[in-house]
């Protein structure tokens, strides 16, 4: 049977920065051909960075990506890389519009260009926007074998380019992506893929995008299967890798071209024979997906440190306050940039406990962050004497004092501020603008409070199994949550008990769920009535909140759209 080695390069791209994008494919293409790859597959739009969202619109933009597609092909030769048929994605442009693209290089030259068909446009996805449908599909004959290719939706959705493939006849498929993680989306994507094989009668080797940008967060996770679908490789999530593996094809000796399943099917033999038989040597890698806990800390700390990094900052600060947030969000930072980029500031105020400051401390001390005392009250005082505020005026001038602090020292040091807030307090408004919503990133935006509970005592118990210190004070994970910003306050006097709302908010913001849907569920109507008219008056806040890592099927910003302005209330 003819013999293929296949490489899947995972990678961490940066959108818009094509000369640092293609030094990366040439650094992977080059490890390709070391190890002996004949066909090595970049994800999708690998030398833009993906998304690109308007950047799409840029005519200078897309030349720009054009002539590097060009370049790249040149620039492999010169590396001694050439013989490796070498697929990258990249934006291309032409009379219709932009083009989302994938280019095939091999000795030298662009041999084909193919256009992704089609493009998606529901939840983070806004590709009708940007882009042109293609409607050709290139078979290239390498060593005697017909190798198609699909881009990511075109992969994903029912019929279409796999469909045309296999009527076509092929060897191989493979398949650039850049597929945003959400919660158990691995548990999806192989099953998926195991099917698109079979309906193309060949094996598929998928490639996926791994890193952050902006709020999406990628996982790579790429993994080849043979033509029943039976998982030959698979690459870890979260990291850069160069996934390697030999197949033994079936060669059909396939003709079919022309129209098929309504696109145009077009050949081109780069060789065609095979190649002489070799001894298989790279070891087939089967990654054993992470669990729950630990994928979605993954993604939080890649969301957190891609942002930090490809923005130009080194260090973070934000508020210690003690509570179980903060002390999340600073085990995060500190996985993600080392303890030592991390500048924790306790901001005490008149209400302030004492186990606040002594947690905050505490925390730091455990994951080796700066940590630092700049006390509010007298900053406080000064706004509620000279303005008379009292009740809800006088706790927010606390939480805006608090973020008008973290700014300045951004400023005179220059490190990025993060904001603490989880979704469930943002779903209902329990933030104040300019105070604690301040800052350039949100961590743990797309994470319920229930599951930050969750989170920490995960990731103290991984702390403890590798004989590490656990990173969150036991205090702050056990202790009621709250703000401090009046004597004696706890969430629970303004907020519903959190396993309770954020079973209705799962309801309601990730299942669109109405009100007569969350009676039947068993909720009680007055709980349900207060939580979505909190829910609908906080728009105007969410619009306002910095981005966070995506976790969830439906995260606030781009995933759900609501207008902030709105008359429409859920209700009895």
């Amino acid at each position: 049977m003819p013999q293929l080695r296949i490489a899947l390069a995972q990678i961490n791209p940066t959108v818009g920065d094509l000369a640092g994008n293609a030094e990366l494919a040439v650094t992977w293409t080059r490890k390709a051909a070391e190890a002996g790859a004949h066909v090595l597959v970049f994800p999708e739009m690998s030398l833009t960075g993906y998304p690109v969202e308007d950047l799409a619109l840029r005519g200078t933009f897309a030349a720009a990506s054009r002539d590097s597609v060009d370049e790249l092909a040149a620039a492999l030769a010169e590396a001694g890389c050439g013989e490796v048929l070498t697929y990258v994605g990249y934006l291309d442009t032409d009379d219709a519009g932009p083009r989302n693209a994938a280019a095939a290089l091999y000795r030298g030259e662009v041999v084909a260009r193919q256009y992704k068909h089609h493009l998606p446009n529901y939840g983070v996805f806004d590709e009708r926007r940007n882009f042109v449908p293609g409607t050709t599909l290139d078979v290239l004959r390498l060593h005697g074998l017909d190798i198609g290719m699909v881009i990511c939706e075109d992969l994903w959705q029912d019929g279409g380019p796999v469909a045309a493939l296999g009527a076509a006849g092929v060897d191989l498929v493979v398949s650039p992506n850049a597929s945003p993680f959400e919660r158990s989306k691995d548990d999806v994507r192989l099953p998926l893929v195991a099917r698109r094989a079979a309906e193309a009668g060949a094996p598929i080797a998928y490639t996926n995008q791994v890193g952050g940008q902006d709020d999406l967060v990628f996982d790579g996770d790429s993994i080849v299967v043979d033509a029943s679908g039976e998982l030959l490789a698979r690459a870890p999530q979260f990291v850069e890798h160069l996934l390697l593996t030999d197949l033994d094809l079936n060669a059909g000796g396939h003709v079919g071209q022309g129209e098929l399943a309504g696109l145009r099917v077009r050949r081109r033999v780069l060789s065609a024979e095979p190649l002489p038989a070799y001894r298989p040597t790279a070891r087939p890698t089967i990654g054993e997906p992470l669990s729950d806990e630990a994928e979605v800390w993954s993604a939080l700390v890649t969301g957190l440190r891609d942002y930090v990094r490809k923005n130009g900052f080194t260090s973070v600060t934000f508020g210690f306050s003690g509570g179980i947030d903060s002390a999340v969000v600073a085990a995060l930072a500190a996985d993600a940039l080392g303890g030592g980029a991390v500048h924790g500031v306790a901001m005490p105020s008149k209400y302030s406990s004492d186990h606040s400051r002594t947690d905050a401390a505490d925390l730091a001390d455990r994951i080796g962050a700066h940590f630092r005392e700049e006390p509010v009250a007298d900053m406080v005082a000064a706004y509620v004497g000279q303005l008379g505020l009292t009740g809800l005026a006088e706790e927010n001038i606390q939480a805006r004092t608090r973020g008008m602090l973290l700014m300045a020292l951004s400023n005179a040091e220059g490190h990025l501020v993060l904001a603490t807030g989880n979704k469930t307090e943002l779903a209902v408004g329990y933030s104040t603008i300019y105070g604690d919503a301040v800052g350039g990133f949100a961590p743990i935006k797309d994470v319920f409070k229930t599951h930050v509970w969750e989170l920490a005592r995960w990731r103290n118990a991984e702390a403890e199994k590798n004989g590490q210190t656990p990173p969150i004070p036991e205090n702050s994970i056990s202790k009621p949550p709250s703000a401090e910003l009046r004597p004696d306050q706890l969430d629970s006097d303004s907020l519903p008990d959190y396993a309770l709302l954020d079973d209705i908010l799962d309801d309601y913001v990730e299942g669109d769920r109405g009100f007569s849907d969350l009676l039947a569920a068993g909720f009680e109507a007055e709980t349900v009535d207060r939580v979505v008219r909190m829910v609908d008056r906080a728009e105007y806040k969410r619009r306002q909140y910095p981005p966070g890592t995506k976790i969830t099927f439906k995260a606030f910003g781009r995933d759900r759209r609501l207008p902030m302005t709105n008359a429409w209330r859920e209700g009895r």
